[in-house]
């Protein structure tokens, strides 16, 4: 007999419970159920699971860089918010380097596959692509190809991943500037993941 006090608190009291340990004895009522509380628990919490991700690495010291990765990301909302991008170039601003450490090799891809679903193909395909783009600002880092991103020359969102890196990535590193807490961008990061998720296909 399993017992409720060891399981893990439901989002609302209003929830159930689906007691069963392996998925392959649910049943069709008990998926229906889960996909009732699914939803909106993903419209709830979504948002702020990743914010909270990025407000884990505020302290995180850093290699080289004057600035860690949770002040570039800051930097580069607030950047974007000042010049009056619309509040999803922000949020893409904000987010696009949230697997700069735990995913170094496929950043891009991280954070194209979190927030595809919820922006537009421009800035997907910028997520993607912008590791690559970068390498035109840094023709002296060993191993770079400053022309890398020429093969999508006359592709239609190339200018937009080209100034999404020139001013609000690689320039996004100075100590003394003045960033917006994050606090300012949670309400923004909220109604971007309160949107019904579309599908995206993969890089190719």
């Amino acid at each position: 007999m399993l017992d409720p006090s060891s399981f893990s608190p439901l989002l609302e009291p209003s929830w159930q419970f689906v007691p069963k340990v392996a998925m392959q004895d649910f049943t069709r009522e008990d998926w229906d159920l889960i996909n009732r509380q699914r939803g909106p628990y993903y419209r709830q919490e979504q948002g702020r699971q990743v914010l909270r991700m990025l407000a884990a690495s505020e302290h995180d010291p850093g290699f080289g860089y004057m600035v860690n990765n949770y002040r570039h990301c800051l930097q580069s909302a607030t950047m974007a918010l000042r010049d009056g991008l619309d509040e999803e170039d922000v949020v893409v601003c904000l987010l696009h380097d949230i697997g700069f450490v735990a995913c170094p090799d496929t950043h891009g891809e991280f954070a194209a596959a979190l927030l595809g679903p919820y922006v537009s193909e421009r800035n997907h395909w910028m997520l993607l692509r912008h590791p690559i783009f970068q390498q035109a600002h840094a023709p002296h880092l060993p191993g770079a190809d400053p022309q890398a991103r020429e093969r999508w020359r006359g592709h239609p969102h190339f200018e937009w991943a080209a100034t999404f890196v020139e001013r609000y990535d690689q320039a996004a590193c100075d100590p003394h500037y003045d960033c917006a807490p994050l606090s300012v961008f949670e309400p923004l990061v909220h109604r971007l993941f309160a949107r019904v998720p579309a599908r995206r296909q993969t890089f190719d």
